[in-house]
């Protein structure tokens, strides 16, 4: 048992202690003074009374102190719900209601606010959020909302009725957010909105809210309603794809100057029905289900068995950087690899992270130990976060992937003096430079005329269907 938990369970003995030492006294007080008055008349059935009154009033006082800490429903900080409590809310408001919306309002900088101001000014801010959320909501005609503190910076506020009767309301409250301000702390916020229309389950919900959150902040919200999947079936479906080895593969094929050097492999999952999963759908659920080792060695097996004498195809797969770092699933591929001797130099692995992972020399040796067994390294979207140029920093790789908003800015000056410094750092350090998203032939031409080693994009190839089971 952790220390918390030793300190819990005496702070609860005692206050119970305290409690009921007084009710105990005046019971027992009672039972002495019937004895002393009316010694002569007791009967054996006084002193068993007697003792089942002491007894369940020890009982029931200890009961309650106990209880009472677990039923605890707003959070200290915030005191909005907390999210055991806000879930059980939930769940009973969307089995009473058909037409039911959720909100999510985050406050993307808390962290920061946090390492910055302290962590009781990011309490007071989390706080003052949750105020303003309510001063603001009660100006349009809505009071009395259940929201709860999910983590972090994370809010959810449950509403009676259909999405589309708030998202004007959440679209000018976005607005509003702009220039929000707590005691001169910068405070920014984003949101997502949904119904009972994608789901009438609690969990698909919330995970829905935080998808279209990410997909908002990088101002790529769309819905394609002929590819959706009910979420509620959407596990299984991914769970049976896995077991079942059931999958799509189509390729690209990757340029150096007019000549295809790399074929780049790109996944979706196949339902028993034949209805395809796309990866931003089952990406996530992957991870959550801890099947994403299982699924990168499925791919990658079948990879390597197109790595045969009578062809020199290199072949770039996407691989998530924790399977590789999974002692298993590194063991594993080891042997895949070690088992063809056709594969040398013909697989490359593409990367990519958010947030780097900070035991570098291990991930270091990893990959040393994959590039000794011909496993190319591509650190994947270089330019669009913190965690690959730490990588293009520290590790020892074959190629360098720039994120696809450089080749939708070439024109740009900015952009493009930024990226002039990704291909010298590459260049300096005998790195390949990869640029992909090509769409037109204007930003081929110009990305031509860049020290630029492998082109991609559908100016120069399609997507083409090369496997499915």
């Amino acid at each position: 048992m952790l220390l918390p938990e030793i300190k819990e369970r005496e702070y609860r003995f005692k206050l119970a202690l305290r409690m009921g030492l007084p009710i105990f006294g005046l019971v027992l007080a009672l039972i002495i003074h019937t004895f002393i008055s009316t010694y002569e008349n007791l009967t054996s059935a006084f002193y068993i009374e007697s003792a089942i009154v002491l007894a369940f009033s020890i009982y029931f006082i200890f009961y309650l102190i106990y209880s009472g800490f677990d039923t605890k429903i707003t959070d200290n900080i915030s005191k909005v719900f907390t999210r055991d409590y806000l879930y059980k809310y939930l769940k009973k408001e969307l089995d009473t209601n058909k037409n039911y919306t959720l909100i999510l309002i985050s406050c993307d900088n808390i962290n920061e606010i946090n390492n910055r101001y302290g962590i009781k000014n990011g309490d007071k801010v989390l706080y003052e959020i949750v105020i303003w959320i309510n001063k603001y909501l009660k100006s349009k005609g809505i009071s009395n909302f259940p929201i709860g503190h999910i983590k972090g910076g994370d809010f959810i506020i449950g509403l009676k009725g259909k999405s589309s009767q708030y998202k004007t309301i959440l679209e000018l409250m976005n607005l509003k957010s702009d220039e929000f301000k707590i005691d001169d702390i910068e405070v920014i916020i984003s949101s997502a909105i949904n119904d009972t229309s994608f789901s009438n389950e609690l969990e698909y919900m919330v995970e829905n809210l935080f998808e279209l959150q990410d997909l908002n902040r990088n101002e790529k919200l769309f819905l394609n309603k002929d590819e959706e999947i009910d979420p509620s079936e959407l596990e299984s479906y991914i769970v049976n794809a896995i077991k079942q080895k059931s999958f799509v593969i189509t390729k690209q094929d990757i340029f150096n100057n007019d000549n295809v050097v790399i074929k780049e492999y790109f996944i979706k999952l196949k339902t028993s029905d034949s209805k395809i999963i796309h990866q931003k759908s089952y990406m996530k659920i992957l991870d959550k289900l801890r099947l994403m080792s299982e699924y990168d060695y499925m791919v990658l097996e079948k990879t390597i068995q197109n790595c045969s004498k009578d062809n020199d195809d290199i072949f770039a797969i996407n691989i998530s950087p924790t399977s590789i770092r999974n002692y298993t699933f590194l063991t594993k591929v080891k042997e895949l690899l070690s088992n063809n001797k056709h594969v040398k130099n013909r697989v490359m692995f593409i990367l990519y992270e958010k947030e780097y992972y900070s035991h570098l020399d291990r991930y270091k040796e990893i990959l040393k130990s994959l590039r000794l067994l011909g496993v190319q390294i591509v650190i994947d979207k270089v330019g669009a976060n913190h965690s690959s140029f730490i990588y293009l920093r520290e590790l020892e790789v074959d190629a360098i992937r720039i994120d696809g908003i450089y080749t939708k800015e070439i024109k740009n000056s900015k952009y493009r003096n930024i990226l002039d410094g990704f291909i010298l750092i590459a260049k300096t350090n005998d790195i390949k430079v990869w640029m992909k998203m090509i769409e037109d032939e204007d930003s081929y031409n110009k990305i031509k005329n860049l020290k630029v080693d492998y082109f991609q994009g559908k100016y120069l190839a399609q997507l083409e269907k090369i496997y499915e089971n």
